[in-house]
């Protein structure tokens, strides 16, 4: 059943069914896997996280690094090094507490919403992809913990997030006192990586942001993470291409792909214009804070762009986001 009456300018609500809830990643085909595959040549693979505990120090005020402590047995005893009396059996057992976006993640589309009429009614509504409301949300209560009901993180775990990763160097492609990649400025680097980006492909963005990270650590410098590119989400020139190229995802190393560091503000607009169109607006799903440092040079000697991706998130009911171990293998 269609929930909307009208849809934001360029969106692709209704394109893949009313009721759709993965977004483009539809366009991961069986024919888009099988063509991932040809790229795992060598069988060699490259992990693309960083460790969970990173970023040191955090980067987004009220995310916490997990907190992993052991569980306690049914006899109130911690479970590590664990026994049972009589036995031989020999028991470690742990759980962890962690925000589930602190560290290489995937943007759930119920991550991230705008406020738009979509009714009709001349009042704008909370609405997220494909026009699923808050209405859709089991809102927090003294008695209730909030969670999506139908965006859930769970939709994209069930689609395997499986297939062709191409990597575009941008470290060097920023300009302008905030670092900010145009379109004009990621097509050249294209261009100039020979890097071809086909319907259903996962367009992975290399920074360098996440190599600071695993360099220094808890020190990192600040001066040196804003000095790292990012996506310009105001060109309307990038945003069209995203559209037109009909990528299924974009991951980056950085923490939100865009960067809004000297974007020009409009009274009534999204601060996240990136974020809008891809989440909202088009169900591409956003990876934030991925690790490229060893991949990238592989592929950078080997001539390469492209590589089998596989990249699930966790298959949790009503999460709008979730920690992933992707995988790149050449």
């Amino acid at each position: 059943m269609k929930r909307w009456l009208k849809k934001p300018e360029g969106a692709n609500w209704g394109e893949f069914g009313d009721d759709d809830r993965v977004g483009r990643m539809n366009l991961v085909t069986p024919a888009c896997r099988r063509r991932a595959l040809a790229e795992a040549r060598e069988g060699r693979v490259f992990v693309l996280s960083l460790p969970l505990d990173h970023p040191r120090g955090g980067i987004f005020p009220g995310r916490h690094a997990p907190s992993l402590e052991p569980t306690i047995a049914r006899d109130g005893r911690t479970m590590y090094d664990w026994t049972v009396v009589g036995a031989i059996d020999v028991v470690n057992d742990d759980r962890v507490t962690m925000d589930l976006q602190y560290s290489t993640q995937w943007d759930g589309l119920s991550h991230y919403g705008v406020r738009f009429d979509s009714d009709g009614d001349g009042e704008a509504e909370h609405v997220y992809y494909n026009g699923f409301s808050s209405d859709d949300f089991i809102q927090p209560g003294p008695d209730r913990e909030p969670r999506a009901l139908s965006l859930g993180i769970e939709h994209l775990a069930q689609t395997g997030v499986q297939g062709r990763g191409v990597l575009v160097d941008i470290r060097e492609a920023g300009a302008g006192p905030h670092n900010l990649v145009n379109f004009a400025a990621l097509r050249e680097a294209m261009q100039a990586q020979s890097v071809q980006v086909e319907e259903g492909d996962f367009l992975c963005l290399y920074t360098g942001y996440a190599d600071l990270l695993l360099r220094d650590g808890a020190d990192v410098s600040t001066d040196e993470l804003a000095a790292c590119p990012g996506l310009e989400g105001g060109d309307p020139e990038l945003l069209r291409w995203i559209d037109e190229s009909g990528v299924a995802a974009i991951c980056a190393d950085n923490p939100m792909v865009e960067k809004i560091e000297g974007v020009q503000r409009c009274e009534d607009a999204a601060l996240l214009p990136l974020h809008e169109h891809c989440l909202v607006k088009l169900g591409i799903h956003l990876g934030e804070l991925w690790w490229f440092g060893e991949l990238a040079p592989w592929l950078r000697e080997n001539r390469r762009s492209g590589f089998l991706l596989t990249a699930p998130p966790l298959r949790l009911p009503g999460a709008v986001g979730s920690p992933a171990t992707p995988v790149a293998t050449v």
